[in-house]
């Protein structure tokens, strides 16, 4: 199964009773939202996987209505803002031609260059729609499908608008460093942190795509690296190990062997690693009263030697100082107002699909802090970033 990070997100807006809930147990067969024309069913924004054809793995996301008006109503609406960090694609329904709350989200959608189908809901009960429609078009300026949740009238339609919207291109995790035939490294820790029984999400997904690229993975722990490169007959090409040990792994490889970490290639995958790169230069201003945010995509319960709330936070006090003030956030929970911060250094994200790694970096860019990477940061702090491969 596709993780939901690989899923292409596609939310549904509008008002209440518009139809959003309908439309989504229409668009994946079953009943995955309450649907009640009670105002305010929907309170937080729900989520299902699903294949959608032509489209192949996806994400559909229900929203609570735009003018939810109940005592909970801001907090709903501040969640559903929230939704657009990872919006793919925007659906947004109409009921009427009053279009002023919808014109604000579609305006949001323009300025964060998301994807947007307009559709006029409930074709079914509007006698007049085909009119209504046409005015919505003209209003609009775009082109509106009139669809039923209720009846399926117009899906089919709006699928293949879906599909039409998606891009096509493909992204590799290890495009550039390496290339079919080579044999590739990959030293990855399994301490306490790591879950029991299973490989995390990065290690799955690069080893899958290095069989893929006709690669030939090679795994062992950093106790076992160099029994490991012993027991091979050339140097491997490439070798991928996890950031917290880098200084271990690099005081080990061949010379010829190229180094980079899980976290650096999905920087480079999921966001943009050439102003994380840029971001890590801040590390020469930084000093005892500096202030730095650690983001992480995941939420869990912090281990002994949690990389996030651990390892880095150890490291950053050894080199500026006890007193140097660092906050760490999981999941959703990013601040709006980045500025207090003069580094923000982000997780690799596997978690997160890249609209939502890039809405992040926008909106530090935007505000002038400064981002960068836990493997960027680790290499730099080590002192082998120049030796570590990043593009």
């Amino acid at each position: 199964m596709s993780p939901s990070s690989e899923r292409v997100h596609i939310a549904i807006f509008g008002r209440c009773n518009s139809g959003k809930s309908t439309l989504v147990n229409r668009l994946t067969g079953q009943d995955v939202s309450i649907v009640s024309d009670i105002r305010g069913t929907t309170t937080d924004p729900v989520q299902k996987a699903m294949e959608l054809n032509g489209l192949g793995a996806a994400i559909i996301i229900d929203t609570p209505g735009l003018d939810d008006d109940t005592l909970l109503g801001y907090e709903r609406m501040t969640r559903t803002t929230k939704v657009l960090d990872k919006t793919d694609i925007a659906i947004v329904l109409f009921t009427d031609e009053d279009t002023d709350i919808e014109q604000r989200l579609i305006e949001e959608c323009r300025v964060r260059e998301i994807p947007i189908i307009a559709t006029l809901a409930h074709a079914d009960r509007i006698a007049n729609y085909p009119t209504l429609q046409a005015t919505l078009s003209t209003l609009l300026e775009r082109e509106v499908l009139a669809i039923s949740a209720l009846t399926g009238e117009g899906i089919d339609e709006l699928t293949k608008a879906i599909v039409a919207l998606h891009p096509t291109e493909e992204r590799l995790i290890t495009e550039g460093f390496c290339q079919a035939g080579d044999h590739v490294l990959l030293v990855m820790p399994q301490d306490k942190s790591a879950p029991k029984g299973r490989l995390i999400q990065p290690q799955i997904q690069t080893i899958r795509e290095l069989l893929d690229r006709g690669c030939t993975p090679i795994c062992c722990t950093p106790d076992r690296m160099t029994q490991t490169l012993a027991a091979l007959t050339t140097p491997p090409a490439l070798i991928i190990t996890d950031s917290q040990a880098f200084e271990e792994v690099y005081r080990q490889k061949p010379n010829i062997s190229v180094l980079t970490s899980f976290s650096i290639l999905f920087a480079r995958y999921k966001g943009d690693i050439t102003l994380f790169t840029e971001g890590v230069k801040t590390l020469e201003r930084i000093n005892a009263s500096s202030r730095i945010l650690i983001a992480e995509a995941c939420t869990h319960i912090p281990q002994n030697e949690d990389i996030g709330r651990v390892k880095l936070p150890r490291l950053l006090r050894k080199r500026f100082g006890e007193a140097l003030q660092i906050d760490v956030v999981g999941g959703s929970d990013y601040p709006t107002d980045l500025t207090p911060y003069d580094l923000v250094i982000h997780c690799g994200a596997c978690m997160f699909n890249r609209k939502h790694v890039l809405s992040r970096i926008e909106r530090a860019r935007q505000q002038g802090v400064a981002i960068t990477n836990y493997g960027i940061i680790l290499a730099a702090l080590t002192g082998i970033l120049p030796r570590v491969k990043t593009h």
